[in-house]
């Protein structure tokens, strides 16, 4: 079975966007270097994010999110992101109304139904946690096995935190990645398991 990894582009300070949900700065690593990350040709990074990045991606089967990650983006017009295979929508709400059926979503009610689905999906590759609200609750039930950050220089001050609502401490271990990029830092920690 594969790693489950809570991932995002986070400030200085924490936030993976402003209250507003715009990431102002947090994305600009993406388009600051001159190596193509994927076939958009839309995101060009410095080579050592590329290095770093472009593994990891390979390897997510599934990516986790909320339903208002899945809402901000349009559903990905209904093509998971950056090539993965499969997305879970936690949410208390269906699908919406003419959503193609086909597409590889799956709208599951909470976290537990989410994993349990994203693993199945996943089978010995990447399950990926989206970073806020959903990826807290995540860390917070004990199902996240490393957490990744691409730490971008700047403060916002404000806005959607990393962790979402946690609010009890979690230890994690010293990082084992860390690699300066353009216009980024980009982090590995592993989770620290408590003893039985």
């Amino acid at each position: 079975m594969g790693n489950v990894v809570m991932n995002a582009s986070v400030s200085l300070d924490g936030f993976i966007a402003a209250e507003n949900d715009d990431p102002g700065p947090l994305f600009e690593w993406l388009v600051s270097g001159d190596v193509p990350l994927d076939d958009s040709g839309a995101l060009n990074v410095s080579q050592a994010s590329y290095d770093h990045i472009r593994p990891y991606w390979d390897q997510i089967g599934v990516t986790i999110a909320g339903r208002h990650v899945f809402d901000l983006t349009d559903g990905w017009d209904g093509k998971p992101p950056s090539g993965v295979d499969h997305v879970v929508v936690v949410t208390h709400r269906p699908a919406p109304e003419g959503w193609d059926a086909s597409a590889p979503f799956h709208f599951v009610d909470g976290i537990e139904t989410a994993m349990t689905t994203a693993k199945e999906l996943a089978g010995d590759r990447t399950v990926e946690v989206a970073a806020g609200d959903v990826g807290g609750q995540m860390l917070a039930a004990g199902f996240v096995d490393e957490v990744r950050l691409d730490v971008a220089p700047v403060v916002l001050g404000s806005g959607k935190r990393y962790f979402g609502a946690v609010d009890t401490q979690h230890l994690l271990e010293d990082p084992d990645i860390v690699v300066q990029g353009n216009r980024v830092l980009h982090l590995r920690y592993r989770v620290r398991r408590r003893a039985a």
